[in-house]
């Protein structure tokens, strides 16, 4: 790994390809040995958990679904700051076993504003499967059940995350240069 550059800003390696396998390895392991015989729903928050939530889908071996759902808190083209829709959520999820799959948590408030419209659901249990987090960032916490890493207040790009729009596809994960 060596230092990239996406539109005009340098990015420096931060975590390998091999060092997130792991961390998503062990997590399947967890939800597996967790969830063995409750056939949980995964709910994978887009854009930027799709390369997370494949990966992750692919090495749980228990029987389990996945919806994907993009959140969205702006009516017509300007922000509101509150309202969060979940787009595409059209699976009963009451009294289902609910993992929500999200790529990273910065300051916790689309999740903290989203989680209540899912308990409003009434599912059987309902937790947070997290890539990365950012404490230092954290606003509005959240619990975080299966966590990968926690990693400090830099902007990251890579596996899934992006700037400006790119990035996503980069296999690693990178910080920018200088933070």
């Amino acid at each position: 790994m060596s230092i990239i550059k996406v539109r005009d800003r340098e990015f420096e390696p931060y975590l390998t390809a091999e060092e997130i396998n792991g961390q998503i390895q062990r997590l399947a392991a967890e939800i597996n040995h967790d969830y063995a015989g409750k056939r949980p729903l995964f709910i994978a928050i887009l854009n930027g958990s799709f390369m997370f939530a494949s990966d992750l889908f692919k090495a749980i071996n228990i029987e389990a679904e996945i919806c994907f759902i993009k959140l969205a808190s702006y009516k017509g083209t300007k922000s509101t700051g509150q309202v969060v829709t979940a787009i595409g959520l059209d699976t009963d999820i009451h009294e289902r076993h609910v993992i929500i799959l999200e790529d990273i948590v910065d300051t916790g408030k689309t999740l903290k504003e989203f989680l209540p419209q899912l308990n409003h659901q009434q599912p059987a249990s309902l937790e947070l499967a997290v890539l990365l987090h950012k404490p230092e960032a954290t606003e509005y916490p959240v619990h975080i059940r299966y966590l990968g890493f926690s990693i400090p207040n830099k902007f990251v790009l890579g596996y899934g995350l992006d700037f400006d729009g790119l990035g996503r596809n980069i296999p690693e994960i990178y910080h920018l240069k200088g933070e």
